[in-house]
C-alpha cells in the first residue's frame, strides 16, 4: 500500500485546476459562438425584410410619366417599357423607368456612407429579356434580397430581384 505525499497531492490538485480551466475556456468559446450566429442570423431576417419591403412600395410609386388615365405606377411603367410603349407625352418609359428607380434607390439605400449596406443591384427581366439593370456600390459576398414575379396583363411574366450588399 502507498501512502500518498504532499507532492503527490499537490500535482492532484494542478490537474484539477487545469481541468477546471480547460472547460471555462471551452464554455465561453461555445457560448460566444451561440451569441454571433443568433445575432447574425436575426440580422439576416431584418435585412431581407428591409429589401422585399422596398420592393413592394417600389412598384407601388406613381412616376413622372402618364398615360390617359393619369400618372403611372413603376409596375405599369415596367409593362410599358417592356412593350415599347411611349408615355403621353412622348417620353421614353424606359428612360423615365431608369430615372425614377435611379432616384429611389439613392434615397433609400446609402451606400456611400459608413453604414451597414455596401451595395445593392436592381434586375429587371421579363420573359421576352432583360429590362433594366441597376447596379452601385460594393457588391460584397454578403448579400440579403427579395424578389417579385407578377404577370403582365398581355400575358407575359415580369420578375424583379432586388439585393442589399452587408
Amino acid at each position: 500500500m502507498r501512502i500518498l505525499s504532499a507532492k503527490d497531492n499537490n500535482r492532484g490538485q494542478e490537474e484539477m485546476v487545469g481541468f477546471a480551466l480547460i472547460i471555462i475556456l471551452v464554455s465561453i468559446i461555445i457560448l460566444a459562438f451561440i451569441g454571433f450566429s443568433l445575432n447574425n442570423h436575426s440580422s439576416q431576417s431584418v435585412q431581407s425584410y428591409g429589401a422585399q419591403s422596398f420592393v413592394q412600395s417600389m412598384i407601388q410609386t406613381s412616376t413622372e410619366c402618364t398615360d390617359y388615365y393619369g400618372y403611372v405606377s413603376v409596375k405599369d411603367l415596367i409593362f410599358m417599357c417592356n412593350s415599347g410603349t411611349l408615355c403621353s407625352d412622348n417620353q421614353d418609359s424606359c428612360s423615365v423607368l431608369n430615372s425614377t428607380l435611379q432616384d429611389l434607390l439613392n434615397q433609400s439605400w446609402n451606400v456611400l456612407g459608413g453604414g451597414p449596406i455596401k451595395g445593392y443591384s436592381l434586375n429587371i427581366s421579363s420573359d421576352t429579356g432583360n429590362i433594366l439593370g441597376i447596379i452601385s456600390g460594393n457588391l460584397t459576398s454578403s448579400s440579403e434580397g427579395a424578389s417579385q414575379d407578377f404577370s403582365e396583363p398581355s400575358g407575359g411574366n415580369v420578375n424583379i430581384v432586388f439585393n442589399t450588399y452587408l
